[in-house]
């Protein structure tokens, strides 16, 4: 039986999990982050339960939340997609970009203690929160995406950063585009088209980085485990596209203090994880 586990125990963990799940996937594609900021913290909790290595479990909280991350973020990117709020011209130009953050990031995660990843989480996840929550709509950069290969400096940046936190690079993506103009259902739809990007590659660098650890639990490839996967991508793929719908039915003001007070939560979390644990 997985992680050891008597069959109850095993049952009452996966229904935790496929709550999770649900509650990720109406995230997603609300606000058009990865869903990390939320299966992080559950899935980081869940393996506490079952004793999971604490030297390994971020890494493994953050490497399976990748995982559930593809179906959720392909099918909350294909919801945005039907209704045109996608600019697929900008996620071309970032693609490789990204993807080279993405092994950046997983070359960082097998090198680096859990302490980290979870200031990782603090540092970036505070800069995003302050900024929705605070931020105004006449704060600019400019009119347009710029066509400096700055902007493609930031995408490795995103892929970096993103791949270590497991959010999909959807806060990043969606607080550039608002400072340069765009509308908010276009950043967050636009951002979601970068979750897979993040996700697919994330995975195998998750994998790779915990290949042949000995406190790995049952059942897990490398950084990534099965169980939690399956369990938590079952509740998310039902829910990202109501979140997609609702996100087209809100105020761009509600979208923003939506995702900053989420995004500051789990930053609080791990704060009190990292002195009080």
């Amino acid at each position: 039986m997985e992680f050891g586990l008597p069959v109850g125990e095993v049952v009452v963990l996966a229904g935790g999990l496929f709550a999770g799940g649900l509650a990720t996937g109406f995230l997603v594609g609300l606000l058009g982050v990865g869903g990390g900021g939320i299966m992080v913290p559950v899935l980081y909790e869940a393996f506490a339960a079952v004793g999971v290595d604490p030297a390994i479990r971020m890494h493994m909280a953050v490497g399976t939340a990748l995982a559930v991350m593809i179906p959720t973020s392909l099918r909350s990117f294909v919801a945005h997609r039907s209704r045109g709020g996608v600019d697929m011209g900008l996620i071309k130009r970032l693609m490789l970009p990204v993807f080279a953050g993405v092994i950046i990031g997983s070359v960082i995660a097998k090198v680096s203690p859990s302490v980290v990843l979870k200031w990782i989480w603090v540092v970036f996840g505070a800069m995003i929160s302050l900024k929705m929550l605070f931020g105004r709509e006449t704060w600019r950069l400019g009119d347009d995406v710029p066509k400096s290969k700055l902007l493609e400096l930031y995408g490795v940046a995103v892929g970096t950063v993103s791949t270590l936190m497991s959010i999909g690079g959807g806060a990043y993506i969606t607080t550039m585009l608002t400072l340069y103009g765009r509308a908010m259902q276009q950043a967050v739809g636009t951002s979601a088209g970068f979750g897979p990007l993040i996700a697919l590659p994330g995975v195998v660098g998750f994998v790779w980085a915990g290949w042949g650890h000995q406190s790995l639990p049952a059942g897990s490839l490398g950084y990534v485990s099965l169980l939690g996967a399956v369990t938590m991508i079952a509740g998310s793929v039902l829910s990202a596209p109501l979140g997609a719908r609702v996100a087209h039915g809100v105020s761009r003001r509600t979208l923003e203090v939506s995702m900053g007070v989420f995004v500051g939560i789990v930053v609080l979390r791990f704060l009190y994880s990292i002195y009080f644990q």
